[in-house]
């Protein structure tokens, strides 16, 4: 205590003698005074002391600078960037710098070192920057490469009108005046035409004009051109069209080169015309390994181990295998009867290939005998011979292992379909849907037509058997179904009504009592095989787009499944109870025509399509 007694004693005398005797004034030889604090100029550092506390006088602060340390005082620093003052300075000195601050800003900068005034900022963009603003004006203000155009309230109609009556006769309505007629240009001409515009002239006006026209021409042509018939002049002078009479006495001598080309136009035309009579040779190609195996079977003969594993068949998911050897469009394909270890397929490509399902994947034989596209083929009953149905006009009668054509068939026109009788004693019988709205059936033993079913009005696209192949059904062009016995040529049912469209594909249900028509109007019909042939209207399958094409329809082996392909690649599967779209699967890029369920393997499909590809699908 008494230590800080004896610091507190005379503290304050001494301090207010300090500040006395420390506080001077000295006058410079200028007259001004300089303030100096404790012998320390003003233009030293400032020292301060820091604060001792918050709530405490100036008093107490000036009583504690002795006891505190000294502090170095930091100057002061701006985030702000640094800003030339000098244009200003100049802006405000006079007129010698007015430009510079009129001067608009370069919008292609990316930095402004001074403040722009308002004027700078809404220049006018100008410059090579902007094209299209030459003139001025603003990006903004502009509706046109060339500046800013006002809609006008004026009919193109009328504006052509004045425009065209203006380069013709010189004169025009004048747009600027809105009350009475006022008139622009050659006055005298408007006088004397009556203030006519091009749109309204008189027809005597009409007349003149045409006959100058006719004078100018025939003073323009000397009398050579108006001699020769083929020049418009000597029509116009006869009056007479150009194809009243023969123009003789033009035809000139053909040179070597046209000669030339004209026998071998002439030939290629006769080679087109006789083209049909050509026989083209029935040829086939091996592509497999052996056509026998070490215990000497065929290569079409079925695998020992493949069975059906269940009868109950599943929608497919995946695509596992694509066979691409068809150069254009596949129109059908046939699995191999019951065991469908091999497909048989037809393409535009006038050829038809058999490729392995079972084993390798690949194409096991090319048959090459038609000329012109493949629409249809068959297989008989086991598998050995199948048709083929081109649109040559010819049916071909293949062996299915060696390739070779056992016959052909043909009546000048192009058959749509080909079927075997399914009965087992009758594998003999072919009946063929042609384009001249006949079903005719032929003996291939013999090679002679034994029947001809003539009731048609339009082209037979199928032939489905039923009822325990007595009966057949068939569709036609005309929209209409017919039943026939068969080997009788009349008609026992006919069905045919108002809304009912062409159907080009039908095929039976496994259990033989339905059969499902593809119809044109994007929808398949259900119809009984019984003795009435009846719709079924609680069965209707639909959400395909089939109209135009002829997609076959086809049923799961154990007829839960109904499927289709559509035009735009799909294959669509519905459900035979309830009848809604199971599953859709994009099969093809163009239309999917074909689609087979595997006879064994329940969950297997073959798709094929106008892309040239077959697909399978499990």
């Amino acid at each position: 205590m008494d230590l800080l007694a004896g610091y507190d004693d005379g503290s304050e005398e001494e301090d207010e003698a300090e500040r006395r005797s420390s506080v001077t004034g000295a006058e410079n030889d200028d007259g001004a005074t300089t303030t100096t604090t404790s012998g320390r100029s003003s233009m030293e550092v400032d020292m301060i002391r820091p604060q001792g506390g918050e709530g405490r006088s100036d008093d107490e602060e000036e009583d504690s600078e002795e006891g505190s340390p000294l502090r170095l005082m930091v100057p002061r620093k701006s985030a702000a960037p640094e800003v030339s003052d000098m244009l200003l300075v100049s802006s405000s000195a006079g007129s010698k710098f007015g430009p510079e601050k009129r001067k608009p800003i370069d919008p292609s900068q990316h930095s402004v070192n001074y403040n722009p005034t308002y004027d700078q900022l809404w220049t006018p963009i100008v410059g090579p920057a902007h094209p299209f603003a030459k003139d001025g004006i603003a990006q903004g203000l502009r509706n046109h490469k060339l500046g800013f155009v006002e809609d006008a309230s004026i009919a193109s109609f009328m504006f052509d009108e004045q425009y065209n009556t203006f380069h013709t006769y010189g004169y025009a309505a004048d747009p600027a005046a809105s009350i009475g007629n006022h008139v622009v240009g050659d006055l005298e001409a408007v006088k004397k035409l009556d203030g006519a515009s091009v749109y309204n002239l008189p027809s005597h006006e009409h007349r003149k004009r045409k006959l100058e026209k006719k004078a100018a021409n025939k003073a323009d042509h000397d009398e050579e051109t108006v001699e020769n018939p083929e020049s418009e002049d000597w029509l116009l002078k006869n009056s007479k069209s150009p194809w009243a009479g023969k123009k003789e006495g033009l035809q000139a001598e053909l040179t070597e080169e046209q000669k030339k080309y004209a026998e071998e136009h002439a030939g290629k035309k006769g080679d087109r015309e006789k083209g049909e009579k050509i026989e083209i040779e029935d040829k086939s190609t091996f592509h497999g390994k052996d056509e026998y195996d070490y215990q000497g079977r065929s290569w079409i003969a079925p695998p020992k181990d493949v069975k059906a594993t269940n009868d109950h068949c599943y929608i497919p998911k995946r695509w596992v295998h694509t066979w691409s050897g068809h150069t254009k469009g596949v129109s059908a394909i046939r699995f191999f009867p019951k065991f469908g270890h091999l497909l048989l397929s037809a393409s535009m490509d006038t050829k038809v290939k058999i490729w392995d399902v079972h084993g390798s994947g690949k194409c096991m034989r090319t048959y090459m005998g038609h000329s012109k596209a493949v629409r249809d083929i068959a297989f008989n009953n086991d598998g050995s011979k199948f048709l083929s149905a081109s649109y040559d006009r010819k049916i071909k009668y293949w062996d299915t292992e060696t390739g070779k054509v056992i016959s052909s068939f043909s009546t000048g026109k192009i058959p749509y379909v080909v079927k075997f009788n399914p009965d087992d004693d009758k594998q003999t019988v072919l009946l063929a849907g042609m384009s001249d709205k006949k079903i005719v059936q032929w003996d291939m033993n013999s090679g002679e037509i034994t029947q001809e079913y003539d009731q048609h009005l339009g082209a037979v696209n199928t032939i489905t058997f039923v009822d325990n192949n007595r009966r057949f059904v068939t569709s036609s062009d005309d929209k209409s179904l017919r039943v026939w016995e068969f080997g009788i040529p009349v008609v026992i049912k006919y069905i045919s009504e108002p809304h009912m469209h062409s159907m080009p594909s039908i095929t039976v249900h496994p259990n033989t009592n339905w059969f499902a028509a593809q119809s044109l109007d994007n929808q398949i019909l259900i119809y009984s095989t019984r003795e009435r042939f009846r719709l079924n209207k609680k069965k209707r399958f639909a959400g395909h787009i089939v109209a135009g094409y002829a997609c076959q329809v086809n049923f799961s082996p154990d007829g839960r499944f109904i499927m289709s392909g559509d035009g735009e690649g799909r294959c669509w599967f519905w459900d035979w109870k309830t009848c809604k779209v199971f599953r859709t699967l994009k099969c093809h890029e163009g239309v999917c025509i074909g689609a087979e369920w595997h006879p064994l393997e329940q969950s297997k499909v073959a798709t094929c399509g106008w892309d040239g590809l077959i697909k399978y699908w499990d």
